[in-house]
């Protein structure tokens, strides 16, 4: 009797439950485009409210108006997990008292102009868990 091996593979879930992860974690990445360029940064986040808050090292003037939020937990083992992708429009959050909650909350790598807070609306998101399964 042959067993079948094991395959990596992707298995879409639904909104409710990528959002559901993107809350369960901490640790993402911003992506946008700066001219002509995609620039990926790490980044912290918290949900609320609807809106994913985003703490990165960007300056506030090279945040788009459109950005794309990337989370992920993959097992490097297994390569087991899940990716989660969320974009909307983002806008920088300008209010000084606002801003120094979030820089109290979310850890950051810099500061000063480098340090930017920002609330994306979510307009897609999209997730995958990545599993393991037998063919056949």
């Amino acid at each position: 009797m042959s067993t079948t091996p094991a395959t990596l593979r992707m298995v879409e879930v639904s909104g409710a439950e990528a959002l559901w992860l993107v809350e369960g974690s901490s640790l993402g990445r911003l992506v946008f485009v700066q001219r002509e360029l995609t620039v990926v940064r790490p980044a912290r986040h918290v949900w609320e409210y609807g809106r994913l808050v985003v703490r990165t090292p960007v300056q506030a003037a090279a945040v788009p108006t459109t950005a794309t939020y990337q989370v992920d937990e993959v097992r490097a083992v297994s390569g087991t997990g899940w990716t989660v992708t969320v974009t909307g429009p983002a806008d920088v959050v300008t209010d000084a008292h606002e801003a120094a909650h979030y820089r109290r909350t979310l850890a950051g790598w810099t500061h000063g102009p480098h340090d930017t807070i920002l609330r994306i609306h979510p307009q897609t998101v999209t997730g995958f868990r990545l599993a393991r399964g037998t063919e056949g």
